[in-house]
């Protein structure tokens, strides 16, 4: 599972190790560089719907056919450094949002990186939006 890192992923260091290393690291030593939460959430093992996720990860990774984006509904799994380099689509309860991982975002969870949330903007009340607006001339 050999993968080419280009020339400005060589310089990431990922709690003082390289990203060179840390593919080669076996699983073990990987988590303990994490941080506690993410620590623990693999050290309980993987669910059913990350296990596949991984499975088809490595599959395209042996088969290096990384075009398209790979879809997801899992948020929950920890960004590995195996997955460094490939395009996700992560839904976020209304549309997939995609994105390339990089190597700063190994320890952090695919959740991360697809924002359910949108920023509400208001618009001016109409009629009936507020108690106020009951006492408004109306128009026209």
């Amino acid at each position: 599972m050999s993968v080419e890192i280009p020339a400005e992923w060589k310089k990431f260091r990922y709690r003082g190790k390289s990203l060179e290393e840390l593919l080669n690291m076996p699983m073990d030593d990987f988590i303990k560089l994490l941080p506690a939460r993410q620590r623990r959430s693999l050290r309980k093992g993987f669910t059913p719907s990350e296990r596949t996720l991984i499975e088809k990860i490595r599959k395209i990774r042996r088969d290096s056919k990384a075009d398209k984006p790979i879809k997801t509904h899992v948020r929950s799994l920890v960004i590995l450094p195996e997955m460094v380099g490939l395009k996700f689509a992560v839904y976020n309860g209304k549309q997939f949002v995609e994105f390339q991982v990089v190597p700063e975002m190994i320890g952090h969870y695919l959740g991360e990186f697809s924002i359910p949330i949108q920023k509400v903007e208001h618009g001016e009340p109409g009629l009936k939006a507020t108690r106020s607006s009951l006492f408004m001339a109306m128009k026209g």
